[in-house]
């Protein structure tokens, strides 16, 4: 495994662990990374967000039945904040996932404190968080990424700011609407799709 990788999952957070950290969070008014007004608040309606989430998200038959057929061990690492709001609707979909098979395991480091991570899996240059690293577990390699949006929300992004000019609260609602009427079938499938090879 790549040692930056693999030395970033000394100070990383199961998925449990990170919940915990995020609901502390946003009833103390803090965030993870830089702390600002934005970010808190953010933050605080990200909590919510993956409470809701965590309660309410299923797998669709057809992808609990593929993570039950995995051949190979992985490790998931996602690069995430409490802020971000992608984040918020990808990690619960992720931990669906990985609670659906022994085959996964799920680890959650913060962005911010691991910059030489994130530079490996840049998005068009920019640090565009989540970002899903997925290894073999057996031969440490990396057999792909994904992130920070499934298609689908990249489009409505990229038409909106072609649209606009920026991505302001008003693409941020339609995000989150997008994402809410998704259910994250996208994320699963994208993501199996990564994984196929894998499938026995």
């Amino acid at each position: 495994m790549n040692p930056i990788i693999e030395n970033s999952l000394q100070s990383s957070y199961s998925y449990q662990e990170y919940r915990n950290l995020m609901q502390t969070y946003a009833q103390e008014g803090k965030t993870t990374g830089e702390s600002t007004e934005a970010y808190i608040h953010y933050t605080h309606l990200n909590e919510a967000r993956m409470h809701r989430l965590d309660k309410t998200m299923q797998l669709t038959p057809e992808v609990a039945q593929q993570l039950k057929q995995l051949a190979t061990d992985f490790l998931w690492v996602v690069l995430a904040e409490t802020w971000c709001g992608d984040a918020a609707q990808v990690l619960p979909v992720l931990d669906k996932m990985a609670s659906h098979t022994d085959k996964i395991e799920l680890r959650v480091i913060l962005r911010d404190e691991h910059p030489a991570v994130m530079d490996l899996f840049l998005t068009n240059g920019t640090r565009s968080i989540p970002k899903l690293i997925i290894i073999d577990k057996v031969s440490g390699e990396v057999i792909g990424d994904f992130g920070p949006r499934p298609q689908g929300a990249k489009q409505l992004i990229l038409d909106y700011k072609a649209t606009h000019g920026v991505v302001d609260e008003t693409a941020k609602t339609e995000l989150q609407k997008w994402y809410l009427q998704d259910k994250g079938v996208s994320i699963q499938n994208e993501i199996m799709e990564l994984l196929k090879l894998s499938i026995a």
